[in-house]
């Protein structure tokens, strides 16, 4: 049982639930990818080291590009998260909500060990990384590092949390091709604007205990209103992108209702948000972005190109 309890706890720490997202926004990219779905312009890298430009999706299914892009996508996505719980293991000792983690609770002592595993997990999602491609290297390498910075002592959630939220959409498009199309600057936009929504709303649902922890920034810095509104006009932008991602890949009327809907319920829950200030309300939002909304529409994209 101690055995079992400390394989636990080591795997718990890599935030299993966020680390599954990843993968499966990974997952999703490298389909996407392997559609070739034609955008309003592109722009193709430099391409000495491609092998995968133009592969189809039975192709990357075949030789395996599929599950080892996932594979891979999963490894960097914990270490990176395992990263951020181990930075934040005094921050996070101080906090209400974070407090019965694995650091803070010293259920890895010393947590050094802890650390250990994070960098073997990080380093061979770097190398499975460059055995796929070296910008799918350079993309797991760049995330990494801005989730490392991404830290509770940061402005906000830009640039450092956006650039690492891209990575793993990145990994899963460069896996496949060497070109950057609208599609996917469309892609990256939708979960820019997504990410304030997701990580903005708990901290509105967590604000006294985030500000007892020493933590002052923003939207911590401002009032309640002012962050509420903020996220009202980030709700609309959301339901603009995927508007935009459907005329401009014309992706199906499969994604449009699904992204419809799930838009619409992130509107009407931030409104509700506005118009309470509460907590719980702030923290519904928070569930809400990220599974289902930010989940089910990359699956609704791949069930939509199979269509």
């Amino acid at each position: 049982m101690k055995v079992l309890r400390t394989i636990s706890n080591y795997i718990e720490v890599l935030k299993v639930k966020e680390t599954l997202l990843l993968g499966g926004l990974g997952l999703c990219s490298v389909i996407i990818a392997a559609f070739h779905r034609p955008g309003i312009f592109t722009l193709e890298l430099y391409s000495l080291f491609f092998w995968h430009y133009g592969a189809s999706l039975h192709q990357i299914i075949a030789d395996g590009t599929l599950v080892l892009a996932t594979i891979t996508i999963l490894i960097a996505s914990g270490g990176a998260n395992g990263l951020t719980n181990y930075l934040d293991r005094y921050v996070d000792a101080q906090m209400e909500r974070t407090k019965r983690r694995v650091f803070p609770t010293n259920r890895i002592k010393p947590p050094e060990n802890g650390l250990v595993w994070i960098i073997i997990l990080i380093a061979i999602g770097l190398v499975l990384a460059w055995f796929i491609h070296p910008y799918v290297f350079i993309a797991d390498l760049v995330g990494t590092i801005a989730a490392a910075v991404f830290r509770k002592r940061v402005v906000c959630v830009f640039p450092q949390g956006v650039i690492a939220s891209y990575a793993p959409v990145l990994m899963g498009w460069f896996a496949v091709r060497s070109d950057v199309t609208a599609e996917l600057v469309l892609l990256c936009l939708l979960i820019t604007v997504w990410l304030p929504l997701h990580v903005w709303s708990v901290m509105v649902s967590h604000r006294n205990d985030y500000i007892k922890a020493g933590l002052t920034f923003f939207p911590l810095s401002v009032p309640v209103q002012t962050v509420v509104t903020i996220l009202l006009v980030f709700a609309l932008l959301l339901n603009v992108v995927a508007l935009c991602l459907y005329f401009v890949t014309n992706y199906g009327l499969f994604y449009l209702v699904v992204s419809s809907i799930l838009g619409i319920a992130m509107l009407l829950a931030t409104i509700r948000l506005v118009a309470s200030h509460a907590s719980k309300d702030a923290w519904k939002l928070y569930k809400l972005s990220s599974f289902p909304y930010l989940g089910l529409v990359f699956i609704a994209i791949c069930i939509s190109l199979g269509l």
